[in-house]
Formats: structure tokens, C-alpha cells, sequence
């Protein structure tokens, strides 16, 4: 069965990435931020925020931001 998600992984890897965002508003379960677009973020699917020369970004799943 391990075999089967080595073959997956290799043809779908799953990319995280830092990307810079607006924080608009937050709530005890997701993120209010805009990034040219407003959208929500579950908190259970961001993995850092950081802040960097006064900008926040996010990482979290590249499907789940863009």
C-alpha cells in the first residue's frame, strides 16, 4: 500500500509555499485575506504565518491559496 502513495507523491506532489497576504479579519476558524482577491482560509489548512519587512505571509498548500 506504501508503494502505491510513493508512485502518487512522485506523479502529484503536494507543493507548499509562503505567499504574501492582507490580513482583513480573523475569526476562532479561518482567516479573512486578500491576495487580489478576498477569500477565506481554514485555520486548520495554514501551516506558518510569518511577518517580513512589515507584510504577512502564509504557508500553506499552493491548491488551497491560488
Amino acid at each position: 500500500m506504501s508503494l502505491l502513495f510513493g508512485i502518487y507523491n512522485l506523479i502529484n506532489p503536494e507543493r507548499y509555499i509562503w505567499t504574501q497576504v492582507r490580513i482583513l479579519h480573523e475569526t476562532d476558524k479561518a482567516i479573512l485575506v486578500s491576495s487580489n482577491t478576498k477569500f477565506w482560509i481554514p485555520k486548520s489548512r495554514i501551516f506558518g504565518i510569518r511577518l517580513r519587512n512589515s507584510v504577512f505571509e502564509i504557508y500553506a498548500k499552493e491548491e488551497t491559496i491560488g
